[in-house]
């Protein structure tokens, strides 16, 4: 019983395992915080389709890694012993334009969801070379180049699908209904030319 009592006192402890599990922001949905103070429901799976749950589980552990004060941020300080740690070490006006990039709260550090930008952002190409998180994205072993382009090309490639797949449907639906208009029309004709008939026979 003591044992047990201090095992969880030891888990109280510790602050959560990463990876994937319910608590993880891969696991569920997570809350971003908002300019206003308000929160905002995030799901990494849901938003970031083209990146696969291995990618996204990377993505976490490192953010988590780097997170030292452990409040689901990384500011310019955490940022600037990552890039050293890295081996991109960039200078302090260097660090806030990273930060800028991505910041869409405009809070001067960045959440999970906005680190989460910087790899698709790296996958899509519309990183500079030069740049601190194309450095960032490069050097931190998480490989978005090949399955990530070839998700996102996925995610895309089944949007022009479905769209395609809507507008066909959307066809077939007027060729019926043209179908239908001409069956009628024919039927209207039919019960004319009957009642001619009919008019000719009565005469």
């Amino acid at each position: 019983m003591a044992a047990a009592a201090e095992e969880l006192s030891g888990r109280r402890g510790r602050g959560p395992e990463p990876g994937p599990g319910p608590g993880s922001p891969v696991g569920r949905a997570g809350f971003e915080g908002s300019p206003g103070g308000g929160r905002r429901v995030f799901s990494p799976a849901g938003e970031f389709r083209e990146f696969s749950r291995r990618q996204l589980r990377d993505m976490e552990r490192l953010f988590r890694q780097y997170d030292a004060g452990k409040d689901g941020f990384i500011d310019l300080m955490e940022l600037k012993l990552m890039m050293e740690k890295l081996g991109a070490p960039q200078t302090h006006l260097g660090l806030k334009n990273m930060i800028k990039e991505v910041d869409e709260d405009l809070d001067s550090k960045l959440s999970f969801r906005e680190f989460l930008l910087i790899f698709r952002k790296a996958a899509a190409g519309e990183l500079q070379e030069d740049s601190g998180l194309h450095a960032l994205a490069r050097l931190s072993e998480i490989d978005v180049s090949t399955e990530g382009v070839k998700g996102a090309k996925n995610f895309f490639e089944a949007k022009v699908q479905a769209i395609h797949d809507a507008s066909r449907f959307e066809e077939e639906i007027k060729a019926e209904q043209e179908e239908k208009k001409k069956q009628a029309e024919e039927l209207k004709q039919r019960k004319a030319a009957f009642k001619e008939l009919q008019s000719t026979f009565k005469q």
